[in-house]
């Protein structure tokens, strides 16, 4: 099974160079919308106090990023931004699953919206165990309720994390990750 991937960037751009930057990003995601499958678009956000750019790129596989990553047209966008940028810049992957854990202290990334995260996972936790309980009930008729509970919570964790949040989470990053400034 195929889970999307994302991939946050963080450049830091010569001085006084910024709308030639901001011109180069621009022509980078029109040619990946239009010349890569699987493109599910981008993101970014011009630099705070630490004066870097952030940009989020997302593909619906691996193997369609990678694609990306191995084209023609990235080598040559970078070759003719090269002269717009200071320095190398951060690459982060994220498969989807870190959607499931807080990074480490000092580590920056795109942050959902708390309260719409707590929504869609009380929708889905909600429904997951009350059709887990449904299905599951009759046949743990009898068992201490510990082990049903860990039973339950165990299946329940396996579909959200391999099945139920990769295949919904893509859908829904609209609605979780709400609209920021973009250029």
């Amino acid at each position: 099974m195929s889970e999307p991937v994302t991939v946050v960037v963080r450049r830091k751009v010569r001085p006084g160079r910024e709308v030639e930057y901001e011109a180069w990003l621009a022509r980078l995601t029109e040619g990946a919308a239009r010349d890569f499958e699987g493109y599910l678009g981008a993101e970014f956000h011009r630099p705070g106090a630490e004066g870097v750019y952030r940009s989020v790129f997302r593909f619906d596989s691996l193997a369609r990023l990678e694609a990306f990553e191995r084209s023609g047209f990235r080598a040559r966008m970078l070759a003719e931004g090269a002269a717009l940028f200071e320095g190398d810049a951060a690459w982060e992957r994220m498969t989807g699953l870190e959607f499931w854990f807080d990074p480490p202290p000092g580590t920056r990334v795109p942050q959902p919206s708390p309260h719409r995260m707590a929504l869609v996972l009380t929708g889905v936790v909600f429904a997951l165990v009350l059709a887990l309980t449904l299905a599951l009930g009759p046949f743990m008729a009898g068992w201490p309720l510990a082990l049903r509970l860990l039973i339950t919570v165990a299946i329940q964790v396996g579909l959200m994390t391999y099945v139920v949040m990769p295949w919904l989470t893509p859908r829904i990053a609209r609605f979780v990750y709400p609209r920021t400034r973009t250029l």
